[in-house]
């Protein structure tokens, strides 16, 4: 009988670590390196981060994994089918179920799938981003035929793969990685075989518990008052999680009163629309368009969220701008990479309204979805106060999108 996995809120004397593990595995995997994770029931795995993968990665990922060295496999028989054995029978590419989905080898929305390659199909680096990238010269040529030599796996919700594509997501990278479980006899004892391949090792339930304990870890480190364009009575708070991750601020104009439901906006950082006012969406309208109505209204608070592109990352973002100039739609874009139509979390916000006090708002939003997020975190949300700007012929499709296929109100 199989135990089933429950996540648990850990103490709170192991949170830092927890956290630091997970940044720690995030730096590895965006420079390139293979990390270990340690997942229940005593399973470890190496993985290596889909974007970051080249042909000798893929080779010394497969030789760690299994415990092979250098001379072992110089001795071996050098032919395309050995080095594809060698590869193909311990490597698998882990995708999110959205981007298993987009290449019509799954059909459940839900659970990661693991992709394993067979028959002659040789496992590359180009193979790889073919499967992972749909922006990847390789990628607008996927030979459907070889789609019979994979197997398509789902993976188990809280499985070492799924941990690796969360801590892809956390890395803002593409969220698919290379994964091989480790057969290495010599390592039993995993601390001190992963010390000895100078590698790093998370646990698993480090990373699924990963955005709450960060969310649970923010503290204020820094306050000013800070006069604004059309709300000049505004003082800008800075949040900092434990592991010295990316700040979210509260900007306050006026005096709110905690005795009375709030005006708050929740506003997820657009480097692109709020600083160089980009015509591809409306977020810099809205983000000065909720000061100058907050003000206008007397007091308030809108949350700055670093949590760029609908929470997938600057870079992300640009690679569905260009999904978009290829006809896809926003939410479309979004799953061609892998990801989830919104990524974004809304525990920090919470956090951010209860540490200052708040625990009654009216939200400033068209997006229902953050009406039942920040509920579900415990906020009270008395009002949806609409919030709506005018169209121009770069954003039109953008805003009937959401609107068609997210519900946003108009």
């Amino acid at each position: 009988m199989t135990r089933r996995f429950e996540l648990v809120q850990m103490p709170a004397s192991r949170e830092p670590m927890s956290l630091l593990s997970v940044d720690r595995s995030v730096s590895e995997l965006r420079r390139g390196r293979i990390i270990a994770i340690r997942g229940h029931e005593g399973r470890s795995t190496l993985i290596l981060a889909a974007e970051a993968v080249t042909d000798e990665g893929l080779q010394n990922l497969a030789k760690t994994a299994q415990g092979l060295t250098d001379e072992a496999t110089d001795n071996t028989d050098n032919t395309d089918s050995a080095h594809k054995n060698a590869l193909n029978s311990v490597l698998s590419l882990a995708v999110t179920a959205r981007r298993a989905t987009v290449l019509g080898l799954s059909s459940n929305e839900e659970l990661a799938t693991i992709l394993s390659f067979e028959n002659n199909l040789v496992l590359t680096a180009d193979l790889i981003a073919q499967f992972s990238d749909p922006l990847s010269m390789a990628g607008e040529n996927l030979p459907l035929k070889d789609f019979e030599s994979i197997r398509a796996d789902e993976s188990a919700t809280f499985s070492n793969e799924t941990a690796a594509i969360a801590l892809a997501k956390v890395a803002r990278l593409l969220p698919a990685c290379v994964v091989a479980p480790i057969s290495d006899p010599m390592a039993e004892d995993l601390d001190a075989w992963v010390k000895r391949h100078d590698l790093f090792l998370c646990d698993a339930g480090d990373v699924f518990q990963y955005d709450n304990t960060q969310a649970r870890s923010l503290s204020i480190v820094s306050q000013a008052r800070v006069p604004l364009a059309g709300a000049e009575d505004t003082h800008i708070i800075a949040f900092r999680p434990a592991d010295g991750g990316l700040e979210h601020l509260a900007i306050v104009i006026g005096q709110p009163s905690s005795e009375q439901p709030v005006l708050v906006r929740l506003h997820s950082e657009c480097f692109t629309g709020d600083l160089l006012s980009s015509l591809k969406c409306d977020c810099g309208d809205q983000l000065r368009g909720a000061v100058e109505e907050i003000s206008r209204k007397g007091h308030g608070i809108l949350l700055y969220l670093a949590q760029e592109g609908r929470g997938i990352g600057l870079v992300n973002k640009l690679r569905a701008y260009e999904l978009q100039e290829r006809g896809f739609d926003t939410l479309d874009a979004n799953e061609q990479l892998g990801f989830d139509a919104d990524e974004r979390i809304y525990l920090p916000a919470a956090q951010m309204l209860h540490t200052l006090g708040f625990n009654q708002i009216r939200l400033m939003t068209n997006n229902p979805d953050k009406v039942a997020s920040l509920s579900a975190c415990g906020m009270d949300v008395v009002e949806r106060v609409t919030h709506t700007f005018p169209t121009n012929k770069h954003n039109e499709h953008y805003l009937a999108t959401k609107a068609r296929r997210s519900g946003h109100f108009s």
